[in-house]
């Protein structure tokens, strides 16, 4: 089991910028890969990016795509998800997670460890 703690969460205007972090423990972080999902009021939780064991290859939803990037520093086992040009449809609790196996996906049950969330508010 791996333990993960979200941090970098708060309240910003349309078009600024985060950077919210996870810092793993409890297993070789760099053995598998690691995601990002957020989950707003009312609706279920959504894939958002992932990266793989290396840092190698990335996957985004298409809402994100060239305005958040994912990375991790595999020496200080954290991920990063670099959020830019901020929407209030952006406003949700990010949820960190690991998965089961080194390979980036976009599906949820290849996700086994879950951090307790940071909360992103966009004001338009």
């Amino acid at each position: 089991q791996v333990q993960l703690v979200e941090s970098g969460g708060g309240l910003v205007q349309a078009g600024d910028s985060l950077r919210l972090s996870c810092a793993a423990s409890g297993r070789a972080f760099s053995n598998y890969a690691m995601g990002w999902f957020r989950q707003a009021p009312g609706k279920e939780r959504e894939f958002v990016a992932s990266i793989s064991w290396s840092g190698g290859l990335t996957y985004y939803a298409d809402s994100v795509k060239g305005r958040f990037t994912i990375s991790r520093d595999n020496a200080k086992n954290t991920v990063y998800l670099q959020m830019n040009s901020l929407k209030p449809e952006d406003a949700a609790a990010y949820y960190c997670a690991a998965g089961r196996t080194f390979r980036a996906t976009n599906r949820e049950h290849d996700f086994d460890s879950w951090g307790q969330g940071t909360q992103v508010t966009v004001s338009s």
